[in-house]
């Protein structure tokens, strides 16, 4: 595999930083996965990034919908491009056995936020010390609450693209637990998925388990709901249309003996179209209403969606834009087409909110590993550890390169 030309040239000039850009960055990385802190609670790492933009020349305010941070830094006329990055940890107690692995109990950088805050802030390094390559203005953004999929919501509502300039187009990576340490996917389209959280409560008429005929047992007619979802899926989905439902909690009954009044379901829905997403909700309250009217329930079971994010989208032409200067740059040893993926990203809303949207894949496995074939971690998993090294300075090569080319598009 090539060598990382953008990490390693962009970044020699300025006497603030070492010539490798990986002297400066290592120390950086470290500190972020040795000290995560969870969502809406990243106040320490909202102020390390802010002390690492302002020493660039950035304008950095802080405490933008919560801990959020932007950095505009304005080089004559242009593009506004947007950067954005993740800052906050998931609650997993780690075990890699890293020697700087979390010192914070129950808390990790599970998903890869401090690979993505390393890569921008190496990008954000890079361009901020080739200004005559590049001509507009550079918007970074440190966002809270990624993981609870609140914080893109709670920068927008405090003003992001009306107390600062609107961006001409937002770029955005994401480490991935199936592409070697440095590779990156591209392609239009689908990214990430929905994501529709679900709760369904069903009711019954409690009473003692030795005599279910005297009651209306919710766990049975609970259990036939769970069942009847799957037809969802196996019977009324194309097969070409990715979907998932998963049941994650089903709690009802305080013993053996007894049988409750009630039962209570939580969902995570998954769809790559709206079509579909639309038609596994309504299927949902469907079967959950029939199954409560044939189990004689009292009243229909509730179904509430209290959490719901759209589905994330790479513009079509920013990835045509993007993806020939990724293969010039990098080689087309490191750039692949990207697959979508079912997990849900908040990074969406910034598109509905009138912003053209470019995601990227950063690979994040040992290539060793790899060629192995052995089970590997997975984002979100206490064993997941990126090789640092060549996933982060792949990281900035991507966000350089991409910046660079919305900057100097035709217009």
């Amino acid at each position: 595999m090539r060598a990382h030309p953008l990490a390693l040239t962009l970044l020699l000039a300025t006497p603030a930083f070492a010539a490798d850009p990986w002297t400066d960055l290592q120390p950086f990385y470290e500190d972020l996965h040795a000290n995560p802190e969870l969502s809406e609670k990243e106040t320490a790492t909202a102020a390390k990034l802010a002390k690492q933009l302002k020493t660039l020349g950035f304008t950095v305010t802080e405490g933008v919908g919560g801990t959020g941070i932007v950095g505009i830094l304005e080089n004559g006329k242009g593009p506004v491009v947007m950067i954005r990055t993740e800052m906050d940890a998931l609650p997993v107690e780690e075990k890699t056995g890293l020697p700087y692995a979390s010192k914070n109990p129950g808390v990790m950088h599970a998903c890869g936020h401090d690979v993505h805050m390393s890569a921008w802030m190496g990008a954000a390094r890079a361009l901020a010390q080739d200004k005559k390559s590049w001509s507009g203005t550079l918007m970074l953004v440190g966002q809270p609450a990624e993981e609870v999929g609140k914080g893109a919501k709670a920068m927008l509502d405090d003003g992001l693209f009306t107390r600062f300039p609107k961006p001409t187009a937002a770029v955005a990576l994401h480490d991935n637990d199936k592409l070697p340490a440095g590779v990156i996917g591209i392609k239009p389209g689908a990214m990430f998925a929905s994501s529709d959280s679900v709760d369904i409560e069903v009711f019954g008429r409690g009473g003692h388990g030795a005599q279910p005929h005297m009651t209306i047992d919710p766990i049975v007619i609970a259990a036939k709901i769970v069942l009847g979802l799957q037809t969802l899926i196996s019977r009324e989905n194309d097969p070409f249309d990715p979907a998932v439902i998963t049941v994650g909690s089903i709690h009802g009954g305080t013993r053996w003996n007894i049988i409750p009044d009630s039962v209570k379901l939580q969902l995570t829905v998954r769809a790559q179209s709206q079509a579909v997403r639309d038609r596994l909700l309504t299927g949902i309250e469907r079967i959950a209403r029939a199954e409560g009217e044939g189990g004689g329930a009292p009243k229909p079971p509730t179904v509430a969606v209290p959490m719901s994010l759209p589905g994330t989208f790479s513009d079509p032409a920013l990835a045509a834009l993007v993806e020939p200067a990724l293969r010039k740059t990098l080689g087309d040893d490191r750039v692949v087409v990207a697959k979508p993926v079912m997990p849900a990203e908040d990074f969406c809303l910034y598109e509905k909110a009138g912003v053209p949207t470019l995601v990227m894949w950063l690979g994040g496995v040992d290539p060793k590993a790899l060629e192995s074939g052995a089970p590997l971690p997975s984002i979100h998993s206490s064993l997941f550890a990126p090789p640092p090294k060549p996933t982060i300075l792949g990281g900035v090569d991507a966000l350089t390169t991409a910046a660079k080319a919305i900057f100097n598009a035709k217009r």
